[in-house]
C-alpha cells in the first residue's frame, strides 16, 4: 500500500506541475478548470493503479517449473502496467497492428516440398551476424509460428525476430499454406488440427542445423497448432521448448464469444473476409473439389469452417474438427517445457476457457494470465511503437530455454 500511495503522489505531483505550465488558471473565468482537470486526472490514475496495473497470476502444474520461471524470467512476477490510455482488451487488440513499430528485418524465404505434392513458405532470418554464436552449425534456432491469416510480416513476429536477433539466434517463421504469396499446388491449405506440415518443417530445419539447439513460439491459432502438435507427439520432437501466446484453447468457446453482437463486428466479419480473400486466390485449384461459391457467402468464422476447413481435412461434422482443435484435450500428454500467456479479457479465448486446472496436473506446463492485454495486445509505455509485455516475456523464456534449458530435462521425475 506505501508503493501505491507513493507512485500516486509522484504521478500527481507531476501532473500538477504539468498542467500549471499548459493549462491556464483562468479556464471558465477561474481555477475550477484546473481543479477539475487534475481531479479527474487523479481520479483516473488512482483506479488505474488499483484496477488495472497488476502482476499476472502465473500456475504450472509442477514446483521446478515454477522456480524456473520465477528465477530466469523476472518479468512473470512483475506488475503489468498496460498502456495508460487503452488498457480495455478490444482497443489493444484493434491497435496493435497500427501502433507498434515494424522493425526492419530481410529473410531468406525457401520453399519445403510437402507429402502430398505442396509446397510450404518458410522464411529464414539466419542472423549471419551473430556475436555470441558465429557459428552458423549451432546457432540456437527459434521456429515461429503466426495467427490465422498471419505471415512472417505481422509486427508481433518481427519483434520476436527482433528479439532473437538480440540474442544470436536464427529464427524460421512458419507461413500456412497459400498465405505467404506461394502457389497453391494442391486443393489444401491448413488448420489448427493439422500439424502435418509443421512437422514437415520441424523435421526440415532440424536436419539443416543438427546441432543446434531448437524451441518454437507459436501466436493465436499458430500457438494452437504447437500444442496439439506437442499433444500428439509427446518427447519424440526436438524442441526444447515452447511458448504459446493468446491461444484459443476451445475452439467451441472461442467461436461463441467472437459471435457476440459487438464482438463479431469488430473481428469475427473481418476475419471471415480475410479467409474468403485467401480461397479467392487459389480459386482455380480449389473450386475442383469445393463449392467456393458457397464459402464466399459465409458471413462468421463459424460457418467458414463448416463450408470448407473441416471439409477439407475429412471431417464427419465441424463439431469433430472443433474437438480435434482444441488443444485443452491434448495437454495431458505435452512433455516439453510450455509457457502459456493469455489475457483475462481476451474476447478470442474468453477466461472460463483457459485451462488452469489442465495445466496445474502437467509438470511440462506453465500459464501465465494477466489481467489486460486483448488478443496479442499485451501494449504498455505511454505511446506502444516498441516492445510490449508479450516480447519481453518471449525474449527471458527463449533465453532461459536456450541457455539454461537443461534445468528442465526431468520435470516428469
Amino acid at each position: 500500500m506505501i508503493s501505491l500511495d507513493l507512485n500516486l503522489n509522484i504521478l500527481t505531483r507531476d501532473l500538477s506541475h504539468y498542467l500549471e505550465n499548459q493549462v491556464k488558471v483562468g479556464l471558465f473565468g477561474s481555477g475550477v478548470g484546473l481543479s477539475l482537470v487534475l481531479g479527474f486526472s487523479a481520479a483516473y490514475t488512482c483506479y488505474y493503479l488499483i484496477s488495472v496495473a497488476k502482476k499476472p497470476q502465473l500456475i504450472s502444474g509442477g514446483k521446478e517449473f515454477y522456480q524456473f520461471l520465477k528465477e530466469q524470467c523476472p518479468v512473470v512476477s512483475e506488475t503489468y502496467y498496460p498502456t495508460f490510455w487503452c488498457w480495455e482488451s478490444r482497443i489493444q487488440t484493434l491497435l496493435r497492428p497500427f501502433v507498434t513499430a515494424k522493425p526492419g528485418v530481410v529473410y531468406r524465404n525457401e520453399l519445403i516440398k510437402a507429402a502430398d505434392g505442396g509446397q510450404i513458405s518458410v522464411d529464414w532470418f539466419d542472423n549471419d551476424d551473430s556475436r555470441s554464436y558465429p557459428d552458423p552449425a549451432t546457432r540456437p534456432t527459434v521456429l515461429l509460428l503466426p495467427g490465422l491469416t498471419g505471415t512472417s510480416r505481422e509486427s508481433y513476429i518481427l519483434h520476436m525476430v527482433q528479439q532473437s536477433r538480440d540474442l544470436g539466434y536464427r529464427c524460421v517463421v512458419f507461413n500456412n499454406r497459400g498465405v505467404s504469396g506461394e502457389t497453391l499446388l494442391t486443393p489444401r491449405t491448413y488448420c489448427a488440427a493439422n500439424t502435418e506440415d509443421l512437422e514437415t518443417v520441424i523435421d526440415h530445419i532440424q536436419k539443416t542445423h543438427a546441432a543446434a539447439p531448437m524451441m518454437a513460439a507459436g501466436v493465436s491459432m499458430g500457438g494452437m497448432m504447437l500444442a496439439n502438435y506437442l499433444g500428439r507427439k509427446g518427447r519424440k520432437t526436438c524442441l526444447k521448448g515452447v511458448i504459446v501466446f493468446s491461444a484459443g484453447w476451445d475452439v467451441f468457446e472461442c467461436t461463441a464469444s467472437l459471435e457476440k453482437p459487438l464482438d463479431r463486428f469488430l473481428f469475427n466479419s473481418y476475419l471471415t473476409s480475410c479467409l474468403q480473400a485467401s480461397v479467392h486466390r487459389h480459386r482455380p485449384v480449389l473450386e475442383k473439389c469445393y463449392d467456393i461459391d458457397h464459402v464466399m457467402k459465409a458471413k462468421t468464422i463459424r460457418e467458414f469452417d463448416e463450408r470448407f476447413t473441416s471439409i477439407m481435412f475429412g471431417y464427419p461434422t465441424n463439431d469433430d474438427y472443433y474437438r480435434d482443435a482444441s488443444p485443452v484435450h491434448k495437454l495431458k500428454s505435452v512433455q516439453v517445457p510450455m509457457l502459456c500467456l493469455n489475457a483475462a479479457d481476451d474476447v478470442f479465448s474468453p477466461s472460463h476457457a483457459i485451462p488452469v486446472e489442465a495445466v496445474k496436473q502437467n509438470p511440462h506446463l506453465a500459464m501465465l494470465i494477466t489481467c489486460h492485454g486483448g488478443h496479442i495486445g499485451f501494449l504498455e509505455g505511454l505511446w506502444p511503437r516498441q516492445s510490449t509485455y508479450m516480447d519481453r516475456v518471449f525474449k527471458q523464456f527463449a533465453k532461459a530455454v536456450i541457455e539454461q534449458g537443461g534445468r528442465l530435462k526431468d520435470l516428469s521425475l
